[in-house]
């Protein structure tokens, strides 16, 4: 069985980060290390928490797997809090990367949107973000955290020859594949536009489904997610994509259609099947 570690934080309740992406991980068919960064009680869309930061457990625990000598087939990572833990994930990656080169790095450079840069970060750790995506063949940034990689404006609408060339920009900074989300070329659309460097015949690629009118926490967790885990399993780069985007529209019409649903995220689990059915010929 396939291997994925992901390092990130732990929101105990709230549906994002590690609570996600362990299930869906594992529906999907492959093992899910963790490798936790911090415990919340729930997560910062709660106007009260608590937390626990973990980063001085990621060295030890780094050091701990290069004794056992376990392998994993995918590194992937989602928010990090500091820039401290930024260069303590990188130096894990160099250490996996030095006994087996042929790991994937996906990077979910989960720092900003809507324009701005979340609370506590500011343009230093971006760029400490930044470095991390040079590391990385896979990033999933959306348009805010794309623009700031870039260091190039916002704007509020994209033509697909802007796409093109963000995403060719993106993938000078090092990266083989970035991955834009939150794309929408159509009215009434959302979805995501990827761009593999090494595909000379068909290197971008683009899917769309119906944008719901609804925002809900943990979405992009629950994209990266199946993302990392199809493409694990062995699906396609355009094929991984597409599923994220039907399973996170699939995931968002059962919320709005529960009338016991709560605000801050999203019914996943009651989808997860259509994860199993995706990966059941692959």
């Amino acid at each position: 069985m396939k291997r994925i570690v992901t390092i990130q934080d732990i929101s105990c309740v709230g549906r994002c980060s590690l609570t996600v992406a362990l299930p869906v991980i594992s529906a999907l068919g492959v093992e899910c290390a963790v490798l936790p960064t911090a415990v919340l009680s729930n997560h910062t869309a709660f106007s009260h928490f608590t937390f626990r930061d973990l980063t001085e457990d990621i060295l030890p625990i780094t050091e701990e797997w290069v004794r056992q000598d376990f392998r994993f087939d995918a590194v992937y990572t989602g928010y990090l809090g500091s820039k401290e833990q930024i260069a303590l994930v990188s130096h894990f990656i160099d250490t996996v990367r030095e006994k087996h080169p042929q790991t994937h790095i996906i990077v979910d450079p989960a720092m900003a949107d809507f324009g701005k840069l979340y609370t506590g970060f500011d343009a230093s750790f971006a760029a400490s973000m930044t470095g991390l995506c040079q590391k990385a063949d896979i990033i999933l940034p959306n348009l805010t955290e794309a623009s700031l990689m870039l260091g190039v404006p916002m704007k509020e609408q994209y033509t697909e020859h802007a796409l093109h060339t963000i995403l060719q920009d993106l993938a000078s900074l090092g990266c083989r594949c970035p991955i834009l989300t939150g794309v929408s070329l159509h009215p009434g659309m959302l979805g995501a536009m990827g761009y593999d460097s090494k595909n000379t015949e068909n290197a971008f690629f683009c899917y769309e489904n119906e944008h719901l009118p609804r925002q809900f926490h943990g979405t992009g967790d629950i994209f990266a997610s199946v993302v990392t885990g199809a493409l694990t399993r062995g699906m396609t780069l355009k094929a991984a994509v597409t599923l994220a985007v039907d399973y996170v529209l699939a995931c968002i019409r059962a919320t709005m259609a529960d009338p016991d649903a709560v605000w801050y995220g999203v019914n996943f689990e009651s989808s997860l099947g259509m994860l199993c059915r995706a990966v059941s010929n692959v």
